[in-house]
């Protein structure tokens, strides 16, 4: 008899907070869309109580995403359970995930309280959930690391304080396959209500077994994996979505269990995930890398040309991967978009149609072929500039060589008022960045400076991430443009942007305050 088991994505949460930049408001919203079509079950969305930013966040998602159960993170703690009952009101299947430390080594040394304390703290935040929602998660952090017999009292009294999942977390990544499979069995023989809620599993990669501990955990018992897309995650990152979903997916004859997963939406999910958290895939990664489907031994290429199953044991359609690339040029209409876009996994309320094709059109002009990834590329950065930004870029206009300094000339609009300034650098980069600089008045401190390609060949769009500090805060900003200049230019203005998005809202939490 096969089983389902539920992927809860925890990319906009656990991910999340492992970023070098917090998400905006619109990132997140986009991302949860993206997450919402691989049907997954549940989709934790945030820490409410954390800033009134990611309540904020929660509270849209509630409202805007839908079929997913809804959740949002909490503390044992009263001020917690509220915030994210507040949070997630508007959501159709909303779920509040609350948790608290049991391992000896967290007890005594983060919380300073004895395992009667913590299990009547739990208790108490799982009552106070219920009353905002009969779906409620309970975690035992760091369980990998505490005694059987404690674990088994808390799960106990969880299960008979009103909590309907159990999630039970490898937090710091440290047990092996064994080790937790016997957690999960331990669990199973020895709390008698066990069977009144769902096991979970949450397991960290700091030892590269988060994928292999929690499928032993399922196979163990477990029906809930939480993971999230590409792995991301706090230190060496989770459980990667994809390679869990894919596994039982493949091995379904085997583990006898399955999922929901559309599994045709977990390559295009990860591109939207490594694009909008500035999170490149390593080409060798399991199911999403560059590589995932590539061959270069001449065996191996000659046995796919003749089987495909000999050297590859999935096809890359059944993750999304385009087999082959349409070449677009500037005669190309707007049918033949669409047509792409739509085989791309791509819907028309994902895009402006008017707006891609204007872009498309100018790319073709610059280029003369435009490919899958380019398409891709373009509707995540026209969304950026649909956004009501105070800074926009006009034109840049860079000269370098190796006989002389180089020098950039910027005209950005500020407000509607166009204004334009030049400077010198080492390089032309630099000396964009230092006519912004000179245009907005403000001076930012480079953290990172990232440039990647977005397809293969001389013809390709340069992709520019930047993390700047400004104001104690770090931001994320994103180019795209044939030209590396104009790329890092937009992506230095999105940096902009968003401080003085931050500095708005401040100032009007300011004046609330005052009034």
């Amino acid at each position: 008899m096969q089983d389902k088991v539920w992927i809860f994505d925890t990319t906009l949460r656990d991910g999340e907070q492992a970023l070098k930049a917090s998400l905006t408001e619109e990132d997140k919203i986009q991302l949860a869309h993206t997450i919402s079509r691989l049907n997954v079950d549940v989709m934790e969305v945030g820490f409410p109580v954390s800033s009134p930013a990611d309540f904020r966040a929660v509270q849209r998602i509630a409202h805007e995403v839908k079929g997913p159960v809804i959740c949002g993170l909490a503390r044992a703690m009263p001020k917690d359970i509220e915030a994210c009952g507040l949070a997630l009101q508007g959501a159709e299947r909303p779920r509040i995930h609350t948790f608290i430390a049991t391992s000896p080594l967290h007890l005594e040394h983060k919380l300073r309280k004895s395992l009667d304390d913590v299990i009547d703290m739990a208790e108490r935040s799982i009552r106070q959930a219920l009353k905002y929602t009969d779906d409620v998660e309970f975690s035992c952090e760091d369980a990998g690391r505490t005694p059987y017999a404690d674990l088994c009292k808390v799960v106990e009294r969880a299960i008979k304080a009103g909590a309907t999942t159990i999630n039970i977390p490898d937090t710091v990544g440290y047990t092996t396959p064994d080790e937790f499979s016997a957690i999960i069995h331990h669990l199973r023989n020895n709390v008698p209500n066990i069977d009144k809620a769902r096991l979970s599993v949450h397991c960290h990669n700091d030892l590269g077994l988060a994928v292999s501990n929690s499928i032993a955990a399922v196979q163990a018992g477990a029906r809930q994996i939480e993971c999230t897309i590409n792995g991301i995650g706090e230190r060496a990152g989770n459980c990667s979505l994809e390679e869990v979903a894919m596994i039982m997916k493949m091995r379904e004859d085997h583990l006898k269990v399955h999922t929901d997963i559309r599994s045709e939406e977990i390559y295009r999910a990860s591109r939207q995930v490594a694009t909008i958290c500035n999170m490149p895939v390593q080409p060798n990664k399991a199911i999403v890398g560059e590589n995932a489907f590539a061959h270069s031994s001449g065996i191996h290429q000659d046995g796919v040309l003749k089987a495909q199953n000999t050297y590859e044991i999935m096809a890359p359609d059944m993750v999304g991967v385009p087999n082959n690339q349409l070449n677009m040029t500037s005669r190309s209409g707007r049918h033949v978009i669409e047509h792409r876009l739509s085989e791309l996994g791509y819907q028309s309320h994902d895009y402006d149609m008017d707006q891609l094709y204007t872009s498309f059109l100018e790319l073709a002009d610059q280029k003369g072929t435009v490919y899958d990834y380019d398409l891709e590329a373009m509707i995540y950065f026209n969304k950026l500039a649909e956004q009501d930004e105070f800074y926009q870029l006009q034109f840049v206009n860079a000269s370098s060589n190796s006989q002389s300094i180089a020098s950039a000339t910027v005209g950005m609009s500020l407000g509607g008022e166009l204004i334009q300034e030049a400077a010198t650098g080492n390089g032309p980069v630099e000396a964009a960045f230092l006519a912004i600089e000179r245009i907005t008045g403000q001076a930012v401190e480079m953290i990172e400076y990232n440039l990647e390609a977005t397809g293969q060949g001389a013809s390709s769009l340069g992709q520019v991430n930047i993390i700047a500090k400004c104001d104690g805060r770090q931001y994320h900003g994103a180019g795209l443009a044939a030209d590396v200049v104009e790329a890092s230019a937009r992506a230095m203005i999105r940096v902009y942007n968003l401080i003085d998005r931050a500095r708005k809202v401040s100032n009007l939490k300011q004046q609330r305050k005052a009034g």
